[in-house]
């Protein structure tokens, strides 16, 4: 197995564990009862800390990064177009990105970094990322509903002679199968 495919596979196991809710949650409630445990009630950092945990929703977005970076160097489903490869890699790439750099930005917010004007250009970075990645994923969906229209077309030309009940429910079947796949 090549380095790749065992990166690939620790990665995925990765995802997997962060993709359950208590995963995240006892992630979270340690940060949240750590920090109330050094602030021991009394004004800072580590009590700012605390009260961002549980009132901001970032912190929920705790290594959530890591999910789209597996995805990025995941290899993409068979007979799709390049274009569609490229956009939707580059979504991953930046939505990642965006992910990444947040947790910085909930740590500027919080105290933990002193630094408010690298926080605030990591926190426009940041949206930039969100926006691009946003703007790719409409173009995907975009030439996604593309090629099934145009597979749609080129089915119901080849269904032409059959029976019209059978048409639709033909098409019908092709469009619910195709936009599962989407999902």
């Amino acid at each position: 197995m090549s380095s790749l495919h065992a990166t690939r596979a620790e990665l995925g196991l990765v995802v997997l564990y962060l993709n359950k809710a208590e995963a995240r949650d006892k992630i979270c409630r340690a940060i949240q009862y750590g920090s109330k445990f050094v602030s021991n009630g009394q004004p800072g950092t580590a009590q700012e800390v605390d009260r961002s945990t549980t009132l901001a929703r970032k912190v929920f977005r705790l290594l959530k990064w890591v999910n789209d970076l597996h995805a990025l160097i995941s290899p993409p489903a068979k007979g799709t177009p390049l274009t569609l490869v490229l956009l939707g890699k580059s979504k991953n790439a930046l939505l990642s990105t965006f992910l990444f750099l947040d947790q910085f930005v909930w740590l500027g917010r919080t105290g933990i970094v002193k630094n408010k004007e690298a926080t605030d250009r990591v926190a426009r970075l940041s949206l930039y990322c969100w926006m691009a990645s946003s703007a790719c994923a409409g173009l995907v969906e975009l030439g996604e509903l593309k090629r099934l229209s145009r597979s749609m077309r080129k089915l119901a030309r080849e269904l032409r002679d059959t029976d019209k009940y059978e048409v639709h429910t033909h098409i019908l079947h092709t469009f619910v199968s195709a936009t599962d796949c989407l999902r």
